[in-house]
C-alpha cells in the first residue's frame, strides 16, 4: 500500500463520528438510517424532553425541542438533518430556526416526505413551510425520482433520492413469513384501514366498489379496520355516514369489520401479514411508511395513482386523485391481485443490503457537508 493510500485509509478509519440533530430522532424512518450493525461513525442526539428539554424523551418527542432557535442556538449538534415534525411551526418561526443555523455554520438537511400534508385539506400552510424549508437546505433528500422532479420544477433543487429502509423489524418480519407460508390461501384478504380518516383519505369513493368487487370473488373477504374515533358515536372524528354504511355491510356479511384503538406495533404487524392485499384509500400524498411495511411483511399493496407511492417499490396500482377516481380501475386491480397473488415484497436480505447503501450514502452526505 502507498503512503497516500495508507494516509486515507487512516484518515477514513479514525475520522471523529457526526454528531447529528436528527428531527425526531425516535421514529423508525430516523433508526434505520444507520446500518442494521452500528458502525459507530454516526451519532444521533437523542430527542429533548418537550416537557424538560435538558433530559432526553421518553415516548414523547412531538413537539420537538430541536425546532426551537433558542435549542438552535446552543447545540452542538455537527449537522441538523430534518425529518418531520413541523407541522405546528409557521413559516416565519421557520424561518428564523434555519437562519439561526446559517448563522451558526451549522449544515442544515431536509429530507422531503411530504410534498403534499396528508393530514392537511388546505394545502396552504404546508406549501409555505416548504417554500422556507427547501430553499434554506444545505442539502435535501427524497424518497422517489417523481418527488426529486416535483421539487426541481418547483423550487429550482436538487434532491439526492435515496429509497425508504424497511420498517419492521428482522426477527418480526422472520417470524411473520413463517407464519404466512403456513397459512391456508383461502380465504384470499383484502383490508382497507381507514385509520382516524385523516384529510387525504377518501374511504367513501373506494369501499362500494370493494365491497361488489370482493363479494363476487369465491373464497374472498374484505375486511376494514378503523378507529373508534371514527366510527363509534361520540368518538372525536365520528362519521355517521361511513359508521353507518361499515356496520350495514358488517350486518350483511359483506364485510368483516374491526373496531379498535390505535394498535401498538406488534399487533399492526400481524394485521397487516394477516392479509393478502392492503388497499390503500389515499387521494392525495406523497410517500407511504404502511406501503414498506407491507413490503416487508410480504403483503402486496394496492396504491393509487396519487403522488409517488407506486414509484416506492412493485405495487399494484389503481386511479385515485384528488379529484378523479376510476372505479374499474381499482376492480380490475382487485381482480388481478386475486388471480395472480403476486409476491411483491421485498426479502430481508434486500432489505438489509439497501439499508446498508441508505446509510452509506447518509455517511457521505453528512461528511461532505461537514469537512
Amino acid at each position: 500500500m502507498t503512503a497516500t493510500a495508507d494516509s486515507a485509509l487512516t484518515a477514513a478509519t479514525t475520522a471523529r463520528p457526526v454528531v447529528v440533530a436528527s428531527v425526531p430522532r425516535s421514529h423508525v424512518y430516523v433508526r434505520h438510517l444507520d446500518p442494521v450493525t452500528p458502525s459507530g461513525e454516526v451519532v444521533r442526539l437523542d430527542d429533548p424532553d418537550p416537557g424538560d428539554p435538558r433530559r432526553p424523551a421518553g415516548a414523547q418527542w412531538w413537539p420537538p425541542v430541536m425546532l426551537d432557535p433558542a435549542w438552535a442556538e446552543t447545540t452542538d449538534a455537527d449537522l441538523v438533518h430534518l425529518q418531520f415534525g413541523f407541522d405546528a411551526r409557521s413559516p416565519e418561526d421557520l424561518a428564523v430556526w434555519t437562519r439561526v443555523l446559517r448563522r451558526r455554520g451549522i449544515p442544515f438537511v431536509y429530507t422531503v416526505h411530504d410534498l403534499r400534508n396528508p393530514h392537511h385539506e388546505d394545502r396552504t400552510l404546508h406549501d409555505a413551510q416548504l417554500d422556507v424549508l427547501v430553499p434554506a437546505a444545505d442539502a435535501l433528500v427524497t424518497l422517489t425520482p417523481g418527488a426529486a422532479d416535483e421539487i426541481r420544477g418547483r423550487w429550482d433543487r436538487e434532491a439526492l433520492v435515496l429509497p425508504h429502509p424497511h420498517v419492521v423489524e428482522g426477527d418480526t418480519v422472520a417470524r411473520l413469513r413463517a407464519e404466512r407460508e403456513q397459512r391456508d390461501p383461502e380465504p384470499f384478504r383484502v383490508g382497507v384501514h381507514v385509520k382516524s380518516l385523516r384529510a387525504g383519505m377518501a374511504p367513501h369513493r373506494v369501499l362500494p366498489v370493494l365491497v361488489e368487487t370482493v363479494g363476487r370473488l369465491p373464497g374472498a373477504v374484505l375486511q376494514v379496520n378503523g378507529h373508534h374515533d371514527v366510527l363509534t358515536p361520540g368518538g372525536a372524528r365520528f362519521d355517521a355516514d361511513l359508521s353507518g354504511y361499515l356496520h350495514e355491510q358488517a350486518a350483511a356479511a359483506r364485510v368483516d369489520l374491526r373496531v379498535h384503538d390505535f394498535l401498538p406495533d406488534d399487533e399492526l404487524w400481524r394485521y397487516l401479514a394477516s392479509l393478502d392485499l392492503s388497499v390503500l384509500p389515499y387521494r392525495f400524498g406523497t410517500h407511504s411508511g404502511w406501503l414498506e411495511a407491507c413490503r416487508d411483511l410480504g403483503t402486496t399493496v394496492l396504491a393509487p395513482t396519487c403522488g409517488y407511492l407506486k414509484e416506492q417499490g412493485p405495487v399494484l396500482t389503481y386511479e385515485h386523485e384528488e379529484d378523479h377516481f376510476d372505479a374499474a380501475s381499482l376492480s380490475a386491480a382487485v381482480e388481478q391481485a386475486y388471480a395472480e397473488r403476486p409476491r411483491l415484497g421485498a426479502s430481508w436480505d434486500e432489505r438489509v443490503l439497501q439499508r446498508q447503501q441508505v446509510a452509506d450514502a447518509h455517511l457521505a452526505l453528512y461528511r461532505g457537508l461537514t469537512s
